[in-house]
């Protein structure tokens, strides 16, 4: 079996832990490379007085894990890996060898820092970890090791110091050890980047754990706050007024006199940035003529006018319109629609999306109700619910999904329920409010390969989205995602993409065509022919997708009701199987 090898880039200790949670019930072999934002973890057998310091005091989040050992610190210039994967066993025994794996992962890191220079390296008995130095005067450990198994399943792993700020460890007693001291890569000497560390624990890794057979996926090498727009990264924007007094996001003040502002200049301007170090070209000229099989006739028959006139009537929002979708006739005139809820502005400005990203207005508490009473007036056997990122609230627009749930079943008890949520910033307890409301299908898009994440949405993050979606499979939901192409992306990067989805559990899967709304969104970089369409279905489903919706057209809600009716009849297959 092959290794899947990510680098996930910087991801919060709860996201990687959710990530981890979820590839552990499944067959697949993972190793997860990472760093984290500053944090203190506490094993099982931690003592809280080896913590020197208030965590928040410094900055620092602290968690209690479910990892063996004491208190360690992650934080950037640290490279984390979580190998979750099958161990072997004992020898006439169904549990796997702790002693021989942990063995093992050491001597992975002592072949690592030989192959980076530095020698010397090894074990210091009755020491977990890997030391500098362990026969002599001044044994100085350089990474820590931690792990978890269940039966033969594999989670948690270690902590190699690059060139994090060895202070951290000063406000702690690492690994419960108070007479031994932390070093780290750069401070015995070695300059050498993230990326080539990296790189020389893959190898390592392919030959150790994957006998050759790696499948390596990396986002972004770089990362920046600035990649975080005004309301994620914690600052309010200051936007001025427009028309109506109503505060608006700096980046997004409307045009006049054919002015465009600096704020929108400055966001086109990073963004090339972006793509360059994607290795993003210039892509297709907004000009180009679409080809025969996206173009779309305008079919507005009385069903669409009647919805509309629904919608409207109720103030309500799609976001079939606000979205641009192109199949907004023919689920219009067969009686669907999707409903945006939390507003009709959004707090992140992804590359690829037209909804409107000014300053947002509070939640309207009359919304869910507006919704329940379309839902009825319209006879929808079938509801789909999504809304903007609201980063400005503190549940991240939660409770309105629950509230508008709750309201739909209350007026149509028949009616199914999807929910297309944002990623609530990965706050367990906003997302369990969602979960709690125990939608018919939770959806959460992960939009695009690793490697494009930042380009296409730089307020978001992929390990984010695969423990979005990984937490509500273990709460016992189905789960659904999306998939746009046509960004840049290789077609083996989606069957990545779609590996990843499954192995944290997710049922169904749309693909659909990117198509650019305006000429400040990111190009289009190829036309997808239909046929490869049909070849994406195909290796979804071998790799264990319940259901694939693939077509240039397909969009997150496009043929809802279908794709979930046919999730459950291939989970009850598989499970009679």
């Amino acid at each position: 079996m092959s290794l899947r090898i990510r680098w996930l880039g910087r991801v919060a200790y709860r996201d990687a832990h959710a990530c981890q949670q979820a590839l552990l019930q499944r067959k697949g072999n993972y190793l997860l490379l990472l760093e984290h934002p500053h944090v203190f973890t506490l094993g099982l057998r931690g003592n809280e007085s080896n913590i020197l310091v208030d965590p928040a005091d410094v900055g620092a989040e602290l968690v209690h894990t479910d990892r063996g050992g004491d208190v360690t610190y992650h934080g950037p210039g640290q490279l984390v890996g979580y190998p979750v994967m099958t161990v072997p066993g004992k020898r006439g025994g169904g549990l796997a060898d702790t002693v021989a794996y942990v063995r093992s992962v050491e001597q992975l890191l002592i072949d690592v820092l030989g192959d980076l220079g530095l020698t010397g390296c090894g074990r210091l008995a009755d020491y977990p970890g890997v030391w500098v130095a362990p026969g002599g005067d001044n044994p100085r450990k350089i990474a820590a090791i931690g792990v978890r198994l269940n039966r033969t399943r594999s989670m948690h792993g270690f902590a190699l110091n690059v060139n994090c700020d060895r202070e951290w460890f000063d406000r702690i007693v690492p690994c419960g050890i108070p007479d031994k001291a932390v070093t780290t890569l750069a401070g015995e000497g070695l300059e050498v980047s993230m990326r080539e560390v990296v790189d020389a624990v893959a190898v390592r890794a392919a030959d150790r754990w994957g006998r050759g057979e790696v499948d390596r996926a990396d986002v972004a090498w770089r990362h920046s706050p600035d990649d975080l727009s005004s309301f994620s990264g914690g600052r309010v924007p200051d936007g001025g007024t427009d028309g109506e007094g109503r505060r608006q996001h700096p980046s997004r003040v409307p045009f006049s006199g054919g002015r465009v502002p600096d704020g929108v200049a400055h966001n086109k301007a990073r963004r090339q940035s972006r793509m360059v170090e994607a290795g993003l070209g210039e892509g297709l000229a907004i000009t180009e003529r679409k080809p025969p099989w996206l173009r779309v006739a305008l079919r507005t028959g009385p069903e669409f006018r009647r919805l509309r006139s629904v919608l409207h009537h109720r103030d309500l929002v799609t976001v079939c319109e606000e979205a641009g979708c192109p199949n907004i006739y023919e689920c219009w005139n067969e009686g669907t629609a999707t409903f945006m809820i939390n507003g009709e502005r959004c707090t992140r400005a992804c590359g690829f999306c037209l909804v409107d990203t000014r300053y947002p207005e509070p939640p309207d508490p009359d919304e869910p109700e507006r919704v329940a009473d379309a839902v009825e007036a319209m006879d929808l056997d079938y509801a789909v619910i999504t809304a903007v990122a609201r980063d400005d609230l503190p549940d991240g627009g939660a409770a309105g999904f629950a509230a508008t749930v709750a309201a739909v079943r209350s007026r149509t008890p028949g009616a199914r329920v999807e929910v297309l949520i944002p990623d609530c910033r990965g706050d367990p307890s906003a997302l369990n409010v969602i979960f709690a409301a125990r939608p018919d299908v939770l959806n959460h898009n992960i939009e695009t390969v690793a490697r494009l994440q930042r380009v296409v949405r730089p307020s978001a993050g992929y390990a984010r989205s695969l423990a979005v979606l990984g937490r509500a499979k273990r709460a016992g939901l189905v789960t659904k995602s999306s998939i746009i192409v046509g960004m840049g992306e290789t077609d083996e990067e989606v069957a990545q993409t779609m590996a990843d989805l499954a192995a944290v559990g997710t049922d169904i899967l749309t693909v659909g065509q990117y198509l650019r709304p305006t000429s400040h969104h990111l190009p289009v970089a190829r036309w997808v022919p239909p046929e490869r369409f049909e070849w994406y279905q195909q290796a979804g489903l071998s790799l264990g997708l319940s259901h694939v919706e693939a077509s240039p057209l397909t969009r997150s809600s496009h043929h809802a009701q279908q794709a979930y009716s046919q999730a459950l009849l291939s989970t009850a297959e598989v499970r009679g199987a």
